[in-house]
């Protein structure tokens, strides 16, 4: 069994894969790396069980593993497993979701 998919985050965090950004525009150019934008979108690999308010009761994460969502420019923790990268987000740090 692979190390991501033993992998759950605690609490109210989100362990998401960045999209890859685009290395080629529609006539056909190759963009370099460095002129390549940040992609702010990634799809959700695992979520934590949630925070619980102040009454004890737990609070429901917003979003669920699949889900494609929007992340801030800046945040997060890296963590890499098998040579791939993936970002650690709390649910209240995510700015949104994409609906099918």
């Amino acid at each position: 069994m692979s190390a991501l998919r033993r992998f759950k985050p605690l609490f109210d965090r989100i362990l998401v894969e960045r999209a890859l950004p685009e290395t080629k525009t529609k006539s056909g150019i190759v963009i370099p790396e460095k002129a390549q934008e940040k992609v702010n979108e990634a799809t959700v690999v695992a979520v934590g069980p949630g925070n619980r308010n102040k009454d004890g009761e737990p609070v429901p994460m917003s979003v669920s593993v699949g889900e494609k969502v929007l992340l801030p420019e800046y945040g997060g923790t890296k963590v890499t497993f098998e040579e791939k990268d993936y970002f650690l987000f709390r649910d209240s740090d995510l700015l949104g979701k994409f609906e099918n």
